[in-house]
C-alpha cells in the first residue's frame, strides 16, 4: 500500500513542477509571447509579450520579470523614485522622462506603483511607457508596457493584460519562486 501512495506523491510533485515551468499564457485575445529582447544583466530574463495592432489599437509590448530580494521588506514600493530606479526602462532606452506623478495600484494581489513616461527610442521614435513595480514580501516584480498610443490606452491595455488569469497566475508563481 505504501508504494502507490509514494508514486502518487511523486507524480503530484512532478506535475506541479511542470506546471510552474510553463510559460505565461494570457486569456486575452491578440497577445503572443516573444523572445526577451534585452541583454543579460544582474537579474534573470523575464517574459516579453506583444499585442497585435488590431486588438490593442496599436502595437504594444509588455516586459515582466521578478527581482527576488530587491525590495524594501517593510514598505514595498514606496515612491516614484523607486519605480524610476527599479523598472526596466533603461533596458529600452536611456532617454526616458516621467510624464506625471505615479499612483498606487495592485496587480495580482500585490501592492505597488504605476508611473508613465515619455520614452525616446534609439531610432528617435517617441513611445509612451508605463512602468509598474509591485512587491510581495521582500521581492519585486516589474513590468513595462510601451507603444505609440496614448497614456490612458497603454495603461488600460497593460493592466488588463497583467490582470488576466494566465498572467496573474504566472506572476504569483514566479514570485513564490516555484
Amino acid at each position: 500500500m505504501r508504494r502507490p501512495l509514494t508514486a502518487f506523491a511523486v507524480a503530484i510533485c512532478i506535475l506541479t513542477g511542470v506546471a510552474a515551468d510553463r510559460p505565461a499564457r494570457s486569456d486575452i485575445e491578440g497577445w503572443r509571447e516573444i523572445a526577451w529582447p534585452f541583454p543579460r544583466d544582474g537579474w534573470p530574463a523575464g517574459r516579453a509579450f506583444q499585442c497585435a495592432i488590431e486588438f490593442c489599437g496599436g502595437e504594444i509590448e509588455v516586459y515582466v520579470r521578478p527581482k527576488a530580494g530587491f525590495c524594501n521588506c517593510d514598505s514595498g514600493v514606496a515612491d516614484d523614485d523607486e519605480v524610476d530606479r527599479v523598472a526596466d526602462l533603461d533596458l529600452m532606452s536611456a532617454r526616458f522622462a516621467p510624464l506625471e506623478p505615479g499612483r498606487a495600484i495592485r496587480v495580482a494581489e500585490m501592492p505597488g506603483r504605476l508611473r508613465t513616461y515619455d520614452l525616446r527610442m534609439s531610432d528617435g521614435a517617441r513611445h509612451t511607457a508605463v512602468a509598474i513595480a509591485v512587491s510581495r514580501r521582500c521581492d519585486l516584480l516589474v513590468a513595462v508596457a510601451h507603444g505609440k498610443g496614448s497614456v490612458p490606452a497603454i495603461q488600460r491595455v497593460a493592466l488588463e493584460f497583467l490582470g488576466s488569469n494566465g498572467m496573474a497566475n504566472w506572476m504569483t508563481t514566479a514570485m513564490a519562486g516555484r
